[in-house]
């Protein structure tokens, strides 16, 4: 990668918690723009949003967007990642999530999509604040 993502998640629901399960969810859209570093050599004559370009978005979205009673959490895996379809230079990306409790970690599930259908989906493993992976 030549630069950081410029792509920053905006929300546009929630966060809303589910009391029978425990979940909170929320949802947000990100802009990607033809400025992206990455995409001078991502390829320069078809431009395309990396993968880990979209994983960094979902983080972003998560982290901004964590259960309240969760005091202070910290990524500890990338549990699963699998990519759908390609993102492109004046795509906007949907990112819903759910945060739900596993135990002593805290799991973060995405969905991204683009305006063609499904782009991404991502789950991270969150612990909290001092203590063990």
């Amino acid at each position: 990668m030549t630069g950081t993502v410029l792509a920053a998640p905006r929300p546009v629901r929630g966060p809303a918690h589910d009391e029978d399960s425990g979940a909170w969810t929320a949802g947000f859209t990100v802009t990607i723009t033809e400025d992206e570093p990455v995409f001078a050599g991502h390829y320069p004559d078809f431009p395309i949003f990396p993968g880990v370009c979209v994983m960094e978005c979902v983080r972003r979205a998560a982290e901004s967007a964590a259960p309240p009673v969760t005091g202070g959490l910290r990524l500890a895996a990338v549990e699963s990642t699998r990519f759908l379809s390609a993102v492109h230079p004046g795509d906007e990306l949907t990112v819903d999530i759910t945060w739900s409790p596993r135990g002593e970690h805290w799991r973060c599930a995405a969905k991204v999509a683009t305006g063609r259908g499904p782009a991404a989906s991502v789950r991270l493993r969150y612990r909290q604040e001092g203590t063990p992976c």
